[in-house]
């Protein structure tokens, strides 16, 4: 097939973007594909005729374009299929208030929030009592996230916020362990747990990307029960959301082994440190079989 690997974009997360399609590049060409690199940010304008004349598209982008849908509705408008959720679901997941209202109504734990923009301002009085963490309501890589301990550090970290994205998201701050779940073709993957190396007070951008930010066990070293219960959360949120093929999403569980989902991710992070290839490799799938499944659930779904 001749695949079009699109990757790069604008968004803050352009370098991890353009780290993974290495790897999926030459994954794509050991399958036996011939494959065109686009990168959004020099052609946006041919993306539309480029898509026409492609088999599939593997989109390998994070945060805005990408996550949002946009790439995903001109796929759409073009007939060109590729992997993962729709442009509807993706708009939705990536919107971080959005998706903790379809959770609440799917009945899946979530910590309690808070949407704050700039037409409320900086001195918006919290609802929720500190700690909190306050991120931007889109994006991820937890770029631009803050652990607020003081109501003083609030304006300032709304200020970060605001600079990078149009509205915040404050979220409880839950102490526990941090667990990460991915679905593909319906079926949760095995549970991973991470553990942030150095005095990092969460799973931040440098735990996520560098060579040995973080302690990661797959699979993670829980009681059954709650491997279960995670995984069923997770699935939960996957349908309520309307994503298809796969997703990945980041849990909290507390001292009294609940677990909390905090956001969905619709276009895991695929370079040689991320989390979803590593559950793949769990149940048998190296990272080019990983790249296989994805493009055959990919084409089912333009087929349906």
């Amino acid at each position: 097939m001749h695949v079009i690997l699109i990757a790069g974009g604008w968004s803050d997360e352009r370098e991890v973007s353009l780290s993974g399609a290495t790897k999926i590049r030459s994954s794509l060409e050991e399958l036996g594909h011939d494959v065109t690199f686009f990168d959004p940010a020099d052609d946006f304008k041919h993306l539309l005729s480029v898509a026409a004349d492609a088999d599939f598209a593997f989109i390998n982008l994070h945060g805005t374009p990408g996550e949002d849908g946009l790439i995903q509705a001109v796929l759409d408008k073009a007939g060109c299929p590729y992997q993962g959720a729709g442009a509807a679901a993706s708009y939705l997941a990536l919107n971080k208030a959005a998706s903790k209202e379809v959770f609440e109504h799917a009945a899946v734990v979530t910590p309690d929030w808070q949407f704050i923009t700039p037409v409320q301002g900086r001195e918006t009085p919290l609802t929720l009592p500190l700690p909190v963490f306050v991120k931007p309501n889109k994006g991820g890589s937890s770029l631009g996230m803050s652990l607020v301990r003081t109501a003083d550090e609030l304006p300032a970290a709304l200020d970060k916020v605001f600079a990078m994205c149009q509205s915040a998201l404050v979220e409880a701050y839950i102490p526990g362990v941090e667990l990460t779940c991915a679905v593909l073709d319906d079926r949760p993957l095995p549970l991973i747990m991470i553990t942030p190396k150095g005095d990092a007070a969460f799973f931040d951008y440098e735990n996520k990307y560098a060579e040995d930010g973080a302690e990661e066990v797959c699979p993670a070293p829980v009681d059954e029960a709650i491997t279960e219960a995670v995984q069923q959360q997770m699935l939960a949120a996957h349908r309520a959301l309307g994503l298809t093929g796969y997703s990945r999403g980041d849990f909290i569980m507390d001292r009294d082994g609940t677990p909390y989902l905090l956001e969905v991710n619709t276009l895991p992070g695929m370079t040689p440190t991320s989390l979803l290839p590593r559950a793949a490799a769990a149940v048998g799938l190296d990272f080019t079989a990983l790249i296989a499944e994805l493009i055959r659930l990919g084409m089912q779904r333009k087929a349906d």
